[in-house]
C-alpha cells in the first residue's frame, strides 16, 4: 500500500534526523530548513509524528494483509 511506503519513509528520515540528534547534536531538518521553528520544519516534524503512528497500524495488521501487498 502505497501509505505504508510513504509512512516508511517519514519514519526513516525521523529516525535519521534523532541519530544525528543523539550523536553529533546537530538537527538536519531544523538546518536545512532553517530552524526548528520554522514552519516547513514544524510540518516535517509532524508528518513523520504521523507517519510514526500509522506505523504502528502495521504491528497489529494480519501477515497475509501485509504479504499480499508486496
Amino acid at each position: 500500500m502505497i501509505m505504508d511506503r510513504i509512512a516508511l519513509i517519514l519514519v526513516i528520515v525521523g529516525g535519521l534526523n534523532w541519530g544525528s540528534v543523539g550523536i553529533f547534536g546537530f538537527d538536519i531538518i531544523a538546518a536545512i530548513f532553517g530552524g526548528q521553528s520554522a514552519a516547513i520544519s514544524r510540518v516535517i516534524y509532524t508528518l513523520v509524528g504521523l507517519g510514526a503512528l500509522w506505523c504502528v497500524s502495521l504491528l497489529f495488521r494480519e501477515r497475509s494483509a501485509i504479504d499480499d501487498t508486496v
